[in-house]
């Protein structure tokens, strides 16, 4: 909550900028209260359950739902833009037993210096950029999963859309349909999410004209902090150490005793349930039981049952309580859960930052001095 200022503490305070409006946008709306999103006006259950990740990337990009003919083109252009140059490759192996997380920055920076565009930031440039970094950073991860394990790099299928393409780079295996849809499904949910604190960074790096590659450097470094992205590595954890569905009631109890919160609860946003959190339910517990391993998903409602009392604070279960067990039941370590989260936001960053360009400010709050009063310097003998 704002503190409350009187006339000798000065302005009003709104820690972490909460509940302060600095822009207007027309990508995403989120109705916090009762739990609802919209990507330009089109509702997340719809775009869950009817779209793919690419339409939704079109949609974000250009404002509108494409034509078949517009999506062929585009998907083929996503297709057309999956390779990275040579100096990148070298660079992730480089530094390929380093954090994910800190691996996709850097080769996204690098990525910078190769772009022809680079420093053009005209809409169409931008546009062009996006589906390209859009296309780049599935490769990067799926590269350094690679390379870590001491494996060759696994040349992009063609004949695979976005999401499966990542997945069997990510593995080595096509995956099923249904494995494909829901990390499709997973993608599409996390394109896009309003001015969080990396949609955030991104448009901050953006108002002082920066490029876009800088930006979403900027933006994959925010996303790096546990409390903005590590939700879905935590959950995963938590379900390890849970360990039977049984034991999820005393270890949520012995958490709330010790005042320590239960990974994938709460949203900054949310007071309601997460809207994107039942598209993941579902989609858990199939593939789950394809996979011969039902437990994850009993241990997760489990903790959804146990939690239950808590949902009328606004402590609802949230997207990310979903989303590593998709990523884990696929043999993709946990560390690399958040560079997942960044290959879904990929478009949503860029698209954030060719609106801020649209009517660019330099983005420049204010903070309240509660320092020192003014004071004489003295000289060093005298201190």
């Amino acid at each position: 909550m704002p503190d409350q200022a009187t006339e000798t503490e000065g302005p009003q305070i709104n820690r972490g900028l909460q509940g302060v409006y600095f822009e207007r946008s027309q990508v995403c709306d989120i109705d916090g209260k009762e739990g609802n999103l919209w990507y330009r006006g089109y509702s997340i259950h719809d775009l869950a359950t009817r779209s793919t990740f690419e339409e939704t990337a079109f949609l974000l990009i250009h404002g509108e739902l494409p034509t078949e003919t517009e999506l062929e083109a585009f998907t083929a252009e996503l297709k057309a833009e999956r390779k990275l140059p040579d100096t990148v490759y070298q660079i992730i192996e480089s530094i390929k037993n380093g954090h994910p997380m800190d691996v996709l920055r850097t080769a996204v920076s690098a990525l910078s210096t190769t772009d022809p565009e680079v420093t053009d930031n005209s809409p169409e440039a931008n546009v062009r950029k996006t589906l390209r970094l859009t296309s780049q950073v599935p490769m990067i991860v799926a590269a350094q999963a690679q390379m870590r394990n001491g494996n060759p790099i696994i040349a992009p299928d063609e004949s695979l859309d976005h999401a499966a393409n990542f997945l069997y780079m990510m593995t080595g295996e096509i995956p099923s349909p249904e494995s494909a849809k829901l990390m499709d499904t997973d993608l599409i949910l996390h394109a896009e999410h309003g001015t969080n604190a990396s949609s955030f960074t991104a448009r901050v790096v953006a108002g002082t004209d920066a490029n876009l590659h800088a930006s979403i450097v900027a933006a994959i470094s925010a996303l790096s902090g546990p409390a903005h992205g590590g939700a879905a590595e935590n959950v995963m954890q938590m379900a390890i150490d849970i360990g039977e569905p049984e034991n999820a009631a005393a270890y949520v109890k012995n958490l709330r005793k010790n005042r320590q919160p239960v990974m994938g609860f709460g949203h900054r946003v949310y007071r309601a349930e997460d809207p994107r959190a039942r598209h993941m339910r579902e989609g858990v517990k199939q593939l789950s039981e394809e996979m011969g391993q039902p437990k994850w998903y009993h241990i997760l409602q489990s903790v959804v049952d146990a939690m239950s009392p808590y949902s009328r604070l606004g402590v609802n279960v949230n997207v990310d309580f979903y989303a590593g067990v998709v990523y884990y039941l696929h043999g993709i370590p946990e560390d690399f859960f958040v560079p997942i989260f960044s290959v879904g936001r990929t478009p949503g960053w860029c698209v954030q930052v060719i609106e801020q360009f649209e009517n660019n400010i330099l983005l420049r709050p204010l903070t309240v001095y509660t320092g020192p009063k003014p004071r004489e310097y003295k000289s060093i003998t005298d201190r």
